[in-house]
């Protein structure tokens, strides 16, 4: 049985915890680590921008640089990991049995969690008799990323002096006078193994333990693979075969976070998108690279918090992700003809269309059934009505988990990962087409945009009489104009004219958004199907609620279009 990661179980728990965290990249320094090779013809990233010391550590041969290093996470059920360290394709390719170790780790923070807070961690490891302390960072646009640096130390205990040159000097003065506390530990045994493929090497650990915060427990059960030579598919090679064996689950939680928000007692955090970052001179192929890492890294941030469930924003955010990696897929379409294009952007849709109606009853349940019932306290049966609701929530969440549980969702998730890492794109596009691939990306990006506005205008015309079915059709051409933006603004320097209008951009959807979930409603009353008197009254008085909310709605949207229609476009410069 799996437990969804963030949902902790007591220490006398039966429940196996399934965990893990995806590929994670750190830079080489500037000397002393040796860089992992990597096929260039493959992978052509961008430079890390993890943070770089402030200045040389006070005892330097003690602190060992971090390594380049690409690194994929499998989540597995804990009574299944035996099966998985006997897949074919470890057995047949591994070069011994490996070797096995015991890793006991205290997580260290100040007691207002300062290092938590600015994107940091502290731990203190003991393999056999050797104690490492780490310091690891986010890089602040590609979580995917991190810096870490290691410093041998005498026992678990801490050393802050140690710790000192990788920490920003904002917060030094915290850490010296505020004495560092271990949050949680981290007890794991792991089974490492090299595996030879003709594509590459790739080295394997498998990890079972658990996380301990006080008298809470959290169980740990992942597969972790780390890129050692020849091509970086041979991960994502590897992790489907090992998808084919069985039930896996890729995400990006690192123990650390998933430590504090056991100690805290939180739900994971559902991320939102982060702001893309392009210069003006990007090309095509790069801008398409930045803008589906951006579209991967917000659903896998995004999975923690729909698995666990307590926090309806997860679900939320799963469902944007998916729109934005859909529309992204689509842009790349106006590039020319890419083969696997369809079969990614299908695999996107049918994780959405399973979403959907959880998505629908935690709106209808958080927000438009509590005000109405509070504008009607005279009006009999929303406790009723509510309870009918929140069943078909309850269904709409098993239906959700099903989907994320199956193994279809596991392979679209290491397929697009992979496809993303190796830039696929590049050798699904026709041959006439390749050289727009090392285009500047603003040229690309002033034609899409101006097509894309073009059409919203279009269907936005003679506003006032517009059907429903026309507004809606409006609502996702607009929806279609904002994600560009959002993908492609980020090309023209960030001008005032590009703020602008993706404010007054926003602003329409929000309002045709709201205007949508009016008619959400009514289909869900429609199928809500009352069991008695008082529960029909309620549904009849949201129904009421809801007509007359729609005719104000609507002289506000009409504004948002004026607004919006009057805006300057910031491409047409």
């Amino acid at each position: 049985m799996s437990v969804p990661d963030g949902n902790p179980v007591p220490k006398d728990g039966k429940g196996t915890q399934v965990i893990a965290g995806f590929v994670r990249q750190r830079d080489a320094a500037e000397s002393g680590a040796q860089p992992a090779n990597v096929e260039s013809a493959a992978i052509d990233r961008a430079p890390l921008q993890d943070a770089a010391p402030a200045s040389e550590p006070p005892q330097a041969s003690a602190i060992a640089r971090p390594a380049s290093e690409i690194e994929l996470k499998l989540l597995v059920d804990a009574d299944r990991m035996a099966h998985f360290s006997t897949a074919p394709v470890i057995a047949t390719n591994a070069r011994n049995k490996g070797t096995k170790k015991r890793l006991k780790s205290i997580y260290y923070d100040t007691p207002e969690r300062a290092l938590r807070r600015a994107g940091l961690s502290l731990r203190v490891r003991q393999s056999g008799t050797r104690f490492v302390q780490t310091v690891k960072t986010d890089a602040a646009d590609d979580p995917l990323r991190r810096g870490e640096w290691e410093a041998s130390v005498p026992s678990l205990d801490p050393d802050p002096a140690l710790a000192m040159p990788f920490i920003p000097e904002k917060l030094r003065g915290q850490l010296e006078t505020q004495p560092l506390e271990a949050v949680f530990t981290a007890d794991i045994h792991r089974h490492t193994r090299m595996v030879d493929l003709p594509s590459g090497t790739v080295e394997i650990a498998f990890d079972q333990g658990h996380l301990t915060a006080g008298d809470r427990l959290l169980p740990v059960s992942e597969i972790e693979l780390e890129f050692k030579s020849g091509s970086a598919s041979t991960i994502y090679e590897i992790a489907l075969r090992l998808a084919e064996h069985g039930a896996v689950k890729p995400s990006i939680r690192s123990k650390s976070a998933r430590g504090f928000d056991l100690a805290a007692d939180k739900a994971p955090p559902a991320g939102r998108p982060r702001k893309l970052r392009l210069g003006p001179s990007v090309t095509l192929d790069e801008a398409f690279a930045t803008i589906l890492r951006s579209c991967f890294l917000h659903l896998l941030e995004s999975l923690p918090a729909a698995e666990d469930a307590r926090n309806p924003e997860g679900v939320h955010q799963l469902r944007v992700s998916l729109r934005r990696l859909r529309s992204a897929l689509d842009l790349m379409r106006s590039a020319g003809a890419l083969s696997n294009l369809d079969t990614l952007r299908s695999e996107a849709k049918w994780l959405a269309q399973n979403l959907s109606a959880a998505r629908d009853w935690d709106v209808f349940q958080l927000d438009t059934l509590p005000a109405i019932a509070r504008a009607c306290p005279s009006v009999a049966g929303f406790d009723a009505l509510e309870r009918l609701a929140a069943q078909r929530q309850s269904e709409a969440y098993r239906k959700a988990h099903l989907a994320l549980d199956d193994r279809r969702c596991a392979v679209f998730l290491i397929s697009l990962g992979g496809w993303i890492e190796t830039r696929g794109w590049r050798n699904d596009i026709a041959p006439e087409d390749l050289g727009r691939l090392a285009e500047p990306a603003v040229n690309f990006a002033q034609r899409v945009l101006s097509e894309q506005h073009a059409k919203v205008l279009k269907r936005g015309r003679r506003f006032k009489s517009l059907s429903v079915d026309e507004v809606h059709r409006l609502r996702l051409a607009a929806k279609r104009l904002r994600y560009l933006g959002e993908f492609l603004l980020p090309l023209f320097d960030d001008r005032k004219s590009a703020r602008k209008f993706a404010r007054r951009l926003a602003g329409l959807q929000e309002e045709l958004g709201a205007f949508n979930d009016m008619a959400v409603t009514a289909s869900l009353l429609d199928g809500l199907g009352a069991e008695d008197r008082d529960s029909a009254v309620a549904a009849a008085a949201v129904a009421g609620w809801q007509a007359r909310a729609s005719i104000d709605a609507h002289q506000s949207l009409q504004d948002s279009w004026r607004d919006f229609t009057a805006a300057r476009v910031p491409w047409s410069g």
